[in-house]
């Protein structure tokens, strides 16, 4: 069941028309991606969702029934430039936006204090904000966003600022969320995040969707005639007629051969084969990366 969806959503803004009949349906409980070069229309889209602006044309849906101002409220937005009050104080301003949110300041100060322990800042409570590292102000409004603990998340490239320590702490609390029951969009450039993160993906360019799915399924399509060989060892496997080996790793004990399938040869043979070159550990089809797919979808476009 989708807990939100865009039916064929229209904005133009003078002569450029930022998107085009664009639909997407977000399952209950999903991490889903958001994908597409600059200039996309992901912004926009998200704009519209958060009843910034409004589309020309189509609907929004929020649990079945349509968008209404109110459901603002059942939103936790984390958009790209951050908006903290950079001359007010961390606790004040965390609180401020809590009570906005619909908490009372009782239970605000409650919620606020399990997150700033949690991410080891309660030491912050008192500062100002612009005393605070970029990254350090994103884990606040990290808190911020999902304090009032939203139905449907939007995370608008939210590593930014952070080192892998804290993109990782950031990117485990995501997971964490959905299974507590979150729905979240999640807009980045970052593709190693997507296979990481997303259950799905929408992929927009040119302001339409191109390219959407589950990220297992579209990488399973996009698969060519290519598979990886890893031995114990050394391989003595060589290009045939059935066949190109495309690369060959070693890595300690243990080397990895990419070959490209080039006529109607069965896995069964190509298996046969290597297992008379050394030592065969796994042999698997070669998934391309959704960076990969990224580029190739968006350059077939250009």
């Amino acid at each position: 069941m989708a807990l939100f969806e865009a039916r064929n959503i229209t904005k133009q803004f003078g002569e450029f028309k930022a998107l085009d009949n664009v639909s997407i349906s977000v399952p209950e409980q999903c991490i889903f991606g958001l994908l597409g070069p600059n200039g996309a229309g992901k912004t926009t889209l998200i704009r519209i969702i958060n009843q910034i602006t409004g589309p020309d044309t189509g609907e929004l849906f929020l649990n079945g029934k349509k968008l209404m101002p109110d459901d603002v409220m059942t939103i936790g937005y984390l958009p790209e430039e951050r908006g903290l009050y950079k001359k007010m104080r961390v606790g004040e301003q965390a609180l401020y936006f809590a009570q906005l949110k619909g908490l009372t300041r009782v239970e605000a100060i409650r919620r606020l204090k399990y997150w700033f322990k949690k991410f080891d800042i309660l030491d912050w409570w008192g500062k100002k904000v612009e005393e605070l590292s970029k990254g350090m102000q994103q884990k606040v409004q990290f808190v911020i966003t999902v304090l009032h603990e939203p139905k449907l998340l939007i995370f608008d490239e939210p590593f930014t600022g952070f080192d892998p320590v804290n993109t990782n702490t950031i990117k485990n609390e995501i997971l964490f969320l959905r299974e507590r029951g979150a729905t979240i969009i999640f807009s980045t450039h970052n593709m190693a995040s997507v296979e990481e993160l997303c259950d799905n993906i929408s992929l927009i360019d040119k302001a339409k969707t191109i390219l959407e799915g589950s990220v297992d399924e579209i990488r399973k399509q996009w698969a060519g005639n290519e598979y990886d060989l890893v031995f114990a060892g050394d391989a003595a496997l060589e290009s045939n007629g059935h066949y190109t080996v495309m690369n060959k790793q070693k890595v300690n004990d243990s080397c990895t051969i990419r070959l490209k399938t080039t006529s109607d040869i069965s896995t069964n043979e190509i298996l046969r084969t290597a297992v008379n070159s050394g030592t065969v550990i796994s042999f698997n089809p070669a998934l391309p990366s959704m960076n990969e797919i990224f580029i190739r979808v968006v350059e077939a476009r250009n």
